[in-house]
């Protein structure tokens, strides 16, 4: 039995970013369908704000992180996908990728093309699989067709950049919103139709008018509860509301009945978690990334650099809204 030192980031109570705390941590060695792995970069998604805040609650003390990219130590009994020596990267529950070493499940741990670098592959898992979801799996009534426009919200974010470019592979009309005209012009840069800076205009409004009318077959909305009724408003009929996260806060309760008054509307929440739930489904969705990836179609913007120490104003970057692309941790 080894036991190796690590650096790790955790949280003893739920708060602000002034609860993350550097700590140095025991790592053992993986027990079966486990692997170790020495990470090389870490991913930072707005996941980690939601549960180190208490909206997602976790038992103390609390190591967060949900993705990162690094070199597999030593593998498990009952791990086959995975090698010692592999490149690899993941996004996968539980929370703990803030560190250098970790053992972990195996099975949503991917072996990271060589064409891919490290720190890409730290950034661009769980956004580039939600991304996939989403675009692919996530589907109003008749599906998604070269042409149709969707509505995507916070599109200069990380989720939102590889969204903007991947329906743009796609063919379809990807609407997108921002907070302000330089986020605005960065989604155009990256294959968004037309985008609709909200501090300024009411999107809903733009929409119509870009959609001569008809609306959008899909919205996916990771903001919440500021951008919620009016994203309804601009579904055309039969049209789905995909919500996947809460940056402004959750959705307040609402009548089912106003979905009908809309248009008889689809309505749904959708997390990550549920895709990658089996191995074969994780390595499947990443294959259609990495693909996407290493033929140019996607490119993955990282934007932010963060030491591992200074994750405290990695987090306040990102809760303000200060932060465009994707964020990493470097280690």
């Amino acid at each position: 039995m080894s036991t190796i030192q690590s650096r790790a980031i955790q949280i003893d109570q739920h708060g602000g970013p002034e609860q993350l705390k550097l700590v140095t941590v025991s790592v053992g060695d993986p027990g079966p369908g486990e692997i170790r792995i020495r990470h090389k970069a870490v991913g930072l998604n707005f996941i980690d704000v939601y549960q180190r805040s208490g909206l997602y609650p976790n038992a103390m003390p609390l190591q967060l992180g949900m993705e990162a990219s690094g070199i597999v130590e030593a593998v498990g009994a009952g791990v086959t996908h995975l090698q010692v020596g592999d490149r690899a990267a993941y996004a996968s529950q539980p929370p703990g990728a803030y560190c250098d070493v970790r053992v972990m499940p195996a099975k949503c741990v991917c072996k990271l093309p060589d064409a891919i670098s490290f720190d890409t592959g730290a950034a661009m898992m769980l956004k580039g699989l939600t991304a996939q979801y989403l675009l692919k799996k996530t589907l109003p009534q008749g599906g998604l067709n070269p042409g149709d426009f969707v509505l995507f919200h916070a599109a200069a974010g990380g989720v939102g950049l590889i969204a903007c470019q991947w329906a743009r592979a796609l063919g379809l009309h990807l609407i997108g919103t921002a907070g302000s005209e330089e986020k605005c012009a960065l989604a155009l840069a990256n294959g968004a139709y037309a985008a609709i800076n909200y501090a300024a205009d009411d999107f809903a409004v733009r929409v119509k008018e870009i959609t001569a009318g008809k609306g959008v077959k899909a919205v996916y909305d990771s903001v919440g509860k500021d951008t919620w009724d009016k994203s309804l408003d601009c579904l055309a009929p039969f049209g789905l509301m995909a919500s996947f996260g809460n940056a402004s806060g959750p959705v307040a309760p609402f009548a089912p009945g106003i979905l009908g008054a809309k248009g008889s509307l689809y309505v749904t929440r959708q997390t990550l978690f549920t895709h990658i739930a089996t191995r074969e489904s994780t390595q499947a969705m990443a294959d259609d990334l990495f693909d996407v990836v290493g033929s140019g179609k996607v490119a993955i913007h990282i934007a932010q650099r963060y030491a591992l120490e200074d994750v405290q104003q990695a987090h306040r970057d990102l809760e303000a809204r200060k932060t465009t692309g994707c964020s990493i941790l470097t280690l």
